[in-house]
């Protein structure tokens, strides 16, 4: 991701929308604002956020299965 301060990204706005469409992300430091591409704004607005994909889950403590406390690998290996 390309790094800008404020007063580039003014100067050369038109060159980073440019690349913002071609799938080139441009941070203005501080940090301010990331430039993004329409499509990848779409494409990351429908992803939800994954604590919301947790705590929509329909689970009960019933429907949690045990954890297999069987260690992963020898300790001896080393």
């Amino acid at each position: 991701m390309r790094e800008l301060q404020l007063r580039e990204a003014k100067a050369a706005l038109s060159a980073v929308v440019d690349q913002a469409v071609r799938g080139k992300a441009s941070l203005i430091t501080q940090p301010a604002a990331v430039v993004l591409g329409y499509e990848e704004w779409q494409r990351r607005s429908r992803v939800p956020p994954f604590g919301r994909l947790i705590v929509s889950l329909p689970l009960e403590d019933e429907g949690l299965l045990d954890r297999d406390a069987t260690p992963l690998r020898d300790g001896d290996v080393y």
